[in-house]
């Protein structure tokens, strides 16, 4: 498969080629056949991939600021190479999307193999969607009609929470691709409809859908011409579709409304409302979230879950539908809006014309190729390697953020030898492959752990699919590299344990990098020769997650203590150097309440040698305050971990600090240790049954947490 990506840092659209995605539970496989560019935002996205580094910023403030949070937190050098990882990022474009499904995942019940659709799909010849957001085309609307779906149902959500009536008057403010779908819809409504733009083309349609028009450029008062048009009595309603950075937009129209009138946001604007032209006419002003409700709502778009139709009338998907219905019915014609069409290889020149023509409204992209020739699940990135068998050779499972930013880099720098990166997805397996030097990038993970060349795979996917993973691959005699936890449930480490012990000669290991840090690692040289009891206690300012949040999920995330949590456990345990015996477990928060998350909790860990200590894991603590905090106390003396970066010790003779640079957690020193271990046949650096304590112990406390009354 082929798709559009827009490059974050230094701009540009390229088409990358890739494994096509694999049909998964509740989405469907779609072969395109044609996208609309959605000029307003894909051209604000290309805009911002061109900008340098200070525009980008000024942008962002928001982004700014947390940037700053972060240098004071984690040090300059860390956030550096943070930012720029987060830039060298490539961004999917476009979410206008037809074509005909070829293949369905478990948990769809209204498509079948063959249904023509259109979807939110990015611009790609083989896409992957969910369920939800896809809808079936009407037989007399044709491809090029239905690639309007998706925008116009962003002027219809603002138009719902606009709720208009039959000969009430409305204004559009802002006509590109949107704003003329919207007044169309307007129309289409029984209302009365104003358009207002600096573009005479633009209005010259709007008037041709049944508008009146104010055209700023010719220096027309567009308050005026709003009262004109309402006949003194102010407008009922005015719906913004213009991007600009200028509050003009909302002013003016706060200043053309009626007592109580409606301001329905769809576009971007500034935001510096008079209160005075708000509150002494009682306006309303709500800003649009995309296409309706379930947007941005992983229990509707990803897992599936529909909206009772009783109780959420207008969906996302119901909102395709409707204008389907109108293209069906006449009331929406589009086929005007139709500027450009260019060849889905020729996307380049269709992106070059999106920057330097603003008057280019329906650019459209048209997939010729033969469909059955779009989904290999393997393509190759590089040459062909001669491996070298008696060393790691590396099959890597998921290419997230955490794995393409800290995990692939740190095998890579440990000398590791890369052969496959598998995603279901694809893409992200061919940038994030490409980059790193492996040889293939495949949507057929089975396939790779199968491979006899790999004899190692490293696993780092959502949670609940890592005891899954590390199952199939120890069955398969590999050696084995979790990134945790290794898993979120009893069950689960059961299988796990039986397929170790079944695999005999198989290494298994577990990402706990922590432990292998430089800073840890001279704490336990100091710790080792006191054979007295210690205490602990770790503070985790683990910062706020929202609760539908995936980590946050038990059955997916596995819970924020069970996903990140399993961290500090571990290196509690390795500090002590000695069997936990005991847990207990307290959360903060009514059990009363709507949302109890388990992100705000204390832990107390005893240990057989008679250590214990405490982890403080909190979500509720400023962002500015040491993300981590390890505190060691024994035989008179202290130490005192910040962050990574800074150790301090009290009362240890020859040893007073251990300063870094720049923050290091272990991760290189961790895939190093496990390469190591391979490499020369000894025992796997953390021990199986280490690995299967720590397993449970976090469980347990898990437990626990959900089990507080």
């Amino acid at each position: 498969m082929k798709q559009i990506l827009q490059d974050m840092a230094k701009g540009g659209s390229t088409i990358v080629e890739a494994p096509a995605p694999q049909a998964t539970k509740n989405h469907v496989v779609i072969n395109t056949t044609t996208t609309l560019i959605s000029a307003g935002t894909e051209r604000m996205l290309v805009d911002f991939g061109k900008a340098n580094l200070i525009d980008k910023a000024r942008a962002q403030p928001d982004k700014v600021k947390m940037v700053l949070e972060k240098v004071q937190t984690d040090g300059l050098m860390t956030t550096v190479e943070a930012v720029k990882s987060k830039l060298a990022q490539p961004l999917p474009l476009g979410y206008c999307n037809v074509g005909v499904i070829d293949n369905i995942g478990t948990g769809v019940e209204l498509f079948q193999k063959g249904d023509r659709v259109v979807s939110n799909g990015p611009h790609a010849d083989v896409v992957r969607v969910a369920k939800n957001l896809v809808a079936k085309i009407p037989n007399n609307v044709t491809d090029e009609e239905a690639s309007f779906t998706v925008v116009a149902s962003i002027g219809l959500q603002g138009i719902r929470l606009a709720n208009p009536t039959m000969g009430e008057c409305f204004v559009v403010t802002g006509v590109g691709l949107i704003g003329l779908l919207t007044v169309q819809m307007l129309r289409a409504q029984g209302c009365r409809v104003l358009a207002i733009d600096f573009d005479q083309d633009k209005l010259e349609l709007a008037k041709a859908y049944g508008a009146e028009i104010c055209n700023l450029s010719m220096g027309e008062d567009p308050v005026a011409a709003g009262m004109s048009f309402s006949r003194g009595a102010g407008v009922d309603g005015v719906i913004i579709t213009a991007s600009t950075k200028s509050n003009d937009p909302v002013t003016q129209a706060a200043r053309m409304s009626r007592k109580r009138g409606r301001i329905i946001l769809v576009g971007v604007t500034g935001l510096e409302l008079s209160r005075a032209d708000f509150y002494e006419k009682e306006l309303t002003f709500q800003v649009s979230c995309s296409y309706g409700p379930g947007r941005y709502d992983p229990s509707y778009e990803e897992q599936g879950n529909d909206y009772p139709l009783a109780f959420v009338r207008w969906t996302e998907q119901r909102n395709f539908e409707a204008i389907l219905d109108m293209m069906s019915g006449g009331q929406l014609d589009v086929k005007p809006l139709i500027t450009h069409r260019f060849k889905f290889e020729d996307a380049s020149s269709a992106y070059d014309l999106l920057t330097t023509d603003k008057s280019a409204l329906g650019i459209l992209l048209q997939y010729d190729s033969t469909p059955a020739d779009r989904h290999d699940k393997s393509i190759r990135l590089g040459s062909t390697t001669n491996y070298t068998q008696s060393e790691p050779v590396i099959g890597f499972v998921g290419a997230g953020n955490y794995a393409s930013r800290m995990l692939i880099p740190a095998f890579k720098q440990a000398g590791a030898q890369f052969h496959s990166i598998a995603t279901s997805g694809g893409i992200n397996g061919v940038i994030h492959g490409e980059k790193s030097g492996f040889e293939h990038a495949t949507t057929d993970t089975q396939a790779m752990i199968d491979n006899p060349v790999i004899n190692t795979i490293a696993i780092a996917t959502r949670h609940n699919s890592h005891a899954y993973f590390v199952e199939k691959a120890l069955k398969a005699h590999k050696n084995v590299f979790v990134e945790k936890p290794l898993a979120i449930t009893y069950e689960e480490l059961e299988v796990v344990k039986s397929a170790y012990y079944e695999s005999a000669s198989s290494k298994l290991m577990v990402g706990f990098n922590r432990r292998f840090s430089p800073q840890v690692q001279k704490m336990k040289q100091l710790l080792t020769p006191i054979k007295e009891p210690k205490s602990f206690i770790m503070t985790m300012n683990a910062g706020s997650i929202p609760a539908n949040h995936w980590t946050q999920d038990t059955s997916v995330g596995g819970g924020r203590i069970i996903g990140e949590a399993c961290h500090f456990i571990d290196l509690m345990r390795y500090l002590a150097g000695s069997e936990v015996i005991s847990v207990q477990a307290r959360r903060m928060g009514d059990s009363n309440a709507v949302e109890i998350t388990e992100d705000k909790a204390a832990i107390i860990l005893g240990f057989a040698d008679g250590s214990f200590g405490t982890i403080h894991y909190l979500a509720n603590g400023a962002a500015s305050f040491p993300k981590e905090r390890i505190e060691v106390f024994a035989a008179g003396a202290t130490l005192q971990l910040d962050n990574f970066i800074k150790l301090k010790g009290f009362g240890w003779k020859g040893f007073k600090k251990l300063n870094l640079w720049k923050q290091d957690k272990g991760q290189t020193n961790c895939a190093k240790a496990f390469i190591n271990s391979i490499k020369s046949g000894e025992a796997s650096p953390i021990s199986a049954e280490e690995l299967f304590e720590v397993a449970k112990v976090t469980i347990d406390v898990a437990q626990q947490l959900r089990e507080q009354e």
